[in-house]
């Protein structure tokens, strides 16, 4: 009987399996389970390898680790890049399975012991924070999520971050993963996740503010802070709470509600009104809130945040890092690109990014444009839930063979395949359910610092941060028509492109670039210590 190696990786296998192995992604493994294909496989391996981001953030993979049990005849570990390993013994199915079979009777306590501390920062009442900028800034990373190697929340992470790295005594980051591209004068600390409640959608959250808090008194806890900083996540609550146990400011910085990203783009929330609670909480005991757009000023301001205390900060581009002169001639050259006009997008495809409208828009250009069918191509970076669609978009329309997909590159990467494009597309959608656009695209300043062309949709705080025919063209959102003919519109007039590129890029440098984004950040905290008379600010 064959001796082959199962391995199961997080997204989609890379080219080039060791001789005598079998590479397939997990969600490929639950479709054997859910359709039953599964039984075919059982005891076909030798041996299974589960591959993970990080071993110590496996957390508890029940499902995945029992169908690889099944289909191996010998052991199963889960393993990740850096050489960690964690065998799946028997005893340890055996642990997780009766933890499994025993937290549905426990859940209903967990929800109502994390309500009872959420009201208990609520209700409190707290000496006046202090304000030392001499001291290390705490910086908190709460997601349970992790893998994330590229995106726009990699980029304001990093961004910011890495500016407060500029402060006096370097930013402690507390974090559930590793963020790439953050300064290394940044003491980084990695928060192991916790196995219970591991297999239910929402509580591990819940779960993880209790690792917090044992993670920032064994990192933090004899450590002067000027101030916690936490990009808000879902049902957290430890930043709070470590900002009044030290009794300094919190700055919460708050890119847009689960709750409603779950209504609209996802599926809801089961403890909802539970994730409400804490999200209020957040927003109305936060010293300050920082948010990257108006409308969502708007939004936490109804939901009870003091609109003094509520700071609107567009977010930035490290504009060393994404720069005119990057040589894009590798990465053409790579995807065969040659001497053509690219017209450039990067993106995690997602509901609101558009990328469907481009397609359509790509196909359109070379059915209205006939003539710029052999000298234009489309660039696509990027990966996530809605590249299939686009891919089947551009099959249908006869344009599968003018387009080069790139996948998910490293984020440091993403400046030389930006500077293999000529024009920059940030095609963006409405929100589904009428209200307004409440983002801040990272992409859209990146691309400005880049010094390209750029076409975007006029939507909410894109044309606030655009200018019309001056730093970028502004097309209707969802208007597929007017993309295809604005973007041959530049296709052909390269001195066009390069007019709009060097707007972008000056209007990027005076008034986009992280360091102005974080200077904003402290001078309005500085200035709410001295309005609300807290204790004097301690200047580094």
């Amino acid at each position: 009987m064959s001796a082959r190696v199962l391995t199961v990786v997080p997204g989609e296998p890379a080219a080039g399996a060791a001789p005598g192995e079998d590479v397939v992604s997990a969600d490929e493994v639950r479709r054997w389970v859910r359709t039953g294909a599964i039984a075919a496989r059982v005891a076909r391996y030798g041996e299974a390898r589960l591959i993970v981001p990080r071993v110590a953030s496996a957390g508890r993979p029940l499902p995945l680790a029992l169908a690889a049990r099944a289909m191996s005849r010998g052991r199963v570990r889960i393993e990740d890049a850096r050489g960690g390993r964690r065998e799946i013994s028997l005893p340890l199915l055996a642990k997780w399975t009766g933890q499994l079979l025993s937290e549905p009777l426990r859940a209903r306590s967990l929800v109502r012991r994390a309500a009872h501390a959420a009201d208990a920062l609520d209700s409190d009442a707290p000496a006046p924070p202090s304000l030392n900028l001499g001291a290390p800034i705490l910086y908190l990373r709460t997601d349970v999520s992790f893998g994330v190697r590229a995106g726009g929340s990699v980029g304001h992470i990093a961004g910011v971050i890495n500016e407060f790295a500029r402060m006096p005594d370097a930013p402690i980051l507390l974090s559930t993963d590793d963020i790439p591209t953050v300064d290394a004068r940044v003491r980084t600390h990695l928060v192991p996740v916790r196995e219970a409640f591991w297999n239910f959608r929402e509580l591990p959250a819940v779960v993880m503010n209790g690792a917090f808090d044992e993670a920032i008194e064994r990192v933090a806890g004899g450590v002067p802070i000027a101030f916690v900083y936490q990009r808000y996540s879902l049902d957290s609550y430890a930043g709070l709470r470590a900002a009044r146990a030290r009794q300094v400011p919190f700055v919460l910085e708050y890119n847009g509600s689960e709750i409603w990203m779950g209504r609209h783009w996802g599926r809801p929330l089961k403890h909802e009104a539970l994730a409400e609670r804490i999200e209020r909480i957040n927003l109305t005991r936060a010293t300050m809130v920082v948010v990257v757009s108006r409308v969502m000023a708007d939004d936490v301001i109804a939901r009870g945040a003091d609109a003094s205390r509520v700071l609107v900060n567009p977010n930035g581009v490290d504009a060393e890092r994404y720069r005119p002169n990057i040589d894009g001639r590798p990465v053409r050259t790579a995807l065969g690109l040659g001497d053509r006009v690219v017209i450039g997008f990067i993106g995690t495809f997602g509901p609101w990014h558009g990328a469907e409208v481009l397609a359509h828009a790509f196909v359109d250009l070379r059915s209205r444009h006939p003539d710029l069918q052999s000298t234009t191509r489309l660039l696509l970076i990027g990966d996530g839930a809605g590249l299939d669609e686009v891919r089947e978009i551009l099959r249908r329309g006869g344009a599968g063979d003018a387009v080069s997909y790139a996948g998910l590159v490293p984020q440091a990467d993403g400046p030389a395949h930006l500077a293999a494009c000529d024009v920059l597309v940030s095609p963006h959608v409405p929100n589904p359910d009428g209200t307004p656009f409440f983002g801040s695209p990272t992409k859209l300043f990146e691309y400005m610092a880049m010094g390209r062309a750029i076409v975007a949709s006029a939507l909410d705080q894109i044309a606030e941060v655009l200018e019309d025919d001056r730093t970028a063209r502004l097309v209707p959102p969802g208007d597929a028509g007017a993309l295809a003919d604005t973007l041959a519109a530049l296709v052909r007039d390269s001195a066009a492109r390069r007019r709009l590129g060097g707007a972008a890029r000056a209007r990027a440098l005076d008034r986009h670039t992280w360091r102005q984004h974080v200077q904003r950040t402290i001078d309005r905290l500085s200035e709410l210590a001295q309005e609300t008379h807290e204790r004097p600010v301690v200047r580094a």
